[in-house]
């Protein structure tokens, strides 16, 4: 199963911009391992003074948008399981600036951060591989929106992608 197989009445339109930035060549097993690959080469290569670098007031550090993509991957991957189970609860949103600010990603060192990130995308692999072709396929309700179990799967990769994009452009 690639990105293109999945259908925008699988995720929520504002996720489009994550499903557009998933590589088409490889399947998603494959895309899981390689983008987490990616991401901790990446970011292993960024000068150490900018992991704590601000572009503007307010805005986060590397450090806090890496501890961001471990939460955001966390939740994704919580809801991929409850609707791969068949749970229809609805699941409601979550608020990325409260979680942000709460989470203290910036007083944490980068290995901490990436060795967290990729033992958690591992764990993930595994949870994603665990589900049949039916599993991937059902459907849920969060944040208002239905979305498939495969398609948390490939947001989980393009959201990664959309954050390594915005340090490209704002960090480095």
């Amino acid at each position: 199963m690639k990105i293109s197989d999945i259908t925008p009445d699988e995720y929520a339109p504002y996720q489009e911009l994550y499903i557009k930035l998933v590589n088409d060549e490889y399947n998603l097993f494959e895309e899981l391992e390689i983008s987490v690959h990616n991401l901790v080469h990446f970011v292993r290569e960024i000068p150490m003074d900018k992991y704590d670098y601000r572009y503007a007031e307010g805005k986060w550090t590397i450090k806090d948008i890496l501890q961001h993509l471990i939460d955001t991957e966390r939740i994704f991957a919580y809801r991929a399981l409850r609707f791969a189970r068949a749970d229809e609860t609805e699941l409601p949103g979550f608020d990325e600036t409260s979680y942000g600010n709460a989470a203290h990603g910036s007083e944490r060192s980068i290995n901490e951060l990436l060795t967290e990130m990729s033992a958690l995308r591992h764990a993930n692999i595994m949870m994603f591989k665990s589900f049949s072709s039916e599993d991937l396929q059902r459907k849920g309700t969060a944040s208002g929106y239905r979305v498939s179990v495969r398609a948390f799967g490939f947001l989980l990769i393009g959201h990664q992608n959309h954050h390594i994009k915005i340090f490209k452009e704002r960090y480095l």
